[in-house]
């Protein structure tokens, strides 16, 4: 096996700020993006947030906390945050899936978590931007 290949073949992790909630998520993050919608923005306090998703079987939350608190915030998720720091972690969709917050992530330079597109602009203040910028090679 070669170093690049060994390479992708780790989990990404991360956790919240205290580090009781500890997750790894094994595979390519999908749909890498931005979102300045009002709930995501009351979700972190930030105007902006960059996500990845997984398949639910994708992740495992390996923290001494174990999974993270949940609060249903939509007829089709829920945001997970840690019930003992307070730190915003992701959310965990009913379709199954879990949107994993990049800034969670241990490492955040792999390109699969580049985000490639930016949703609900129109709901950020007019001086705020939002660039994704693919590093040059």
């Amino acid at each position: 096996m070669t170093r690049s290949v060994a390479k992708r073949l780790k989990p990404h992790t991360g956790g919240c700020l205290c580090g009781a909630i500890r997750f790894e998520a094994q595979g390519t993050a999908g749909k890498p993006h931005t979102c300045s919608c009002k709930m995501c923005q009351r979700h972190s306090g930030a105007l902006t947030l960059a996500w990845v998703e997984f398949p639910s079987e994708a992740v495992t939350w390996t923290g001494r906390g174990g999974a993270p608190s949940v609060y249903r915030s939509s007829d089709y998720s829920s945001r997970a945050f840690c019930p003992s720091c307070g730190s915003s972690l992701g959310a965990i969709d009913d379709a199954p899936v879990v949107a994993l917050l990049l800034g969670a992530f241990d490492k955040t330079n792999a390109v699969d978590l580049i985000p490639k597109s930016h949703s609900f602009r129109t709901a950020r203040p007019r001086w705020w931007h939002v660039e994704a910028v693919k590093p040059a090679t």
